[in-house]
């Protein structure tokens, strides 16, 4: 599919000065975000685009996973952790002080403290915050395990599945949520913004839920994760701001590194 837009170079010496956040405002005045728009006098707006219904108790019996029975849970976001925490809560089902973690990154692996008793000897998570660092993790572990992957019921990585298959795991993918594009009409997206950041493939389908003929139109596209990366070429738009990877592990470093570019230290 042909790219929409302009290439990062023929857009450079273009001021930044208003950035959209597809994610929920933080709540504490202490984000890195506010530290970024302090650091290069740009604006932060924050509007989350996608929505999450949590599968019920009564829906998820109908899938047939008995989650005790798995010995292995694998993470590749914070909203998967939320959705499997409540639901053993609803189901009553016990968590096994033996069961093994393994998250996409260290930022998700972390959040788990939320929920249980932090030991490196049972969270483990992929060094780059790729599907590669993931899998290579997972590899050294998978003999006689019994993998777990939660999901959304509209979004899964078909790549973690199909890696799965092919390593000939035990697994089962268990939808716990469903991801709801918002209504983002109000929003000048087309107009208003310099830099638009995405955080998963259905913040992507959001955007053209909301804006079929979307036309970047000069923006720069950023993007968390190789399957939000994915979608957005998918969808015809050129990336220019990508995490993580080594050098930039978060949004926050890869919007840090492109505003030093952009507006100057």
């Amino acid at each position: 599919m042909a790219k929409n837009g302009h290439s990062k170079g023929t857009l450079m010496g273009k001021k930044i000065r208003k950035i959209l956040i597809t994610q929920p405002r933080p709540e504490s005045d202490r984000s890195p975000y506010f530290e970024l728009a302090r650091k290069f006098q740009v604006q932060m707006d924050f509007h989350p685009f996608i929505n999450l219904e949590p599968v019920l108790a009564k829906d998820f019996r109908r899938q047939k996973v008995d989650i005790a029975t798995y010995t292995s849970v694998i993470f590749t976001s914070r909203n998967a952790i939320d959705h499997y925490f409540r639901i053993c809560e609803e189901l009553k089902v016990p968590i096994s002080q033996d069961a093994k973690y393994f998250c996409i990154s260290e930022a998700v692996a972390l959040y788990l403290q939320k929920f249980i008793l932090y030991r490196k000897r049972k969270v483990f998570f992929g060094s780059e915050g790729t599907n590669r660092s993931l899998f290579e993790v997972i590899n050294r572990h998978k003999t006689h395990e019994r993998f777990l992957y939660p999901c959304s019921e509209n979004q899964q990585d078909n790549e973690i599945v199909n890696w799965l298959k092919a390593s000939l795991c035990d697994f089962s993918t268990p939808f716990l949520y469903r991801t709801i594009s918002n209504d983002l009409r109000h929003l000048p997206v087309e107009q208003d913004f310099d830099v638009i950041c995405f955080f998963t493939p259905s913040g992507v389908k959001s955007l053209f839920d909301n804006f079929p003929t979307f036309s970047p139109n000069g923006k720069f596209i950023g993007a968390f994760g190789n399957n939000t990366s994915r979608a957005i070429e998918d969808a015809g738009l050129n990336l220019h701001i990508k995490a993580p990877d080594p050098e930039v592990p978060s949004m926050v470093a890869a919007l840090d590194r492109f505003l030093k570019e952009m507006n100057g230290p």
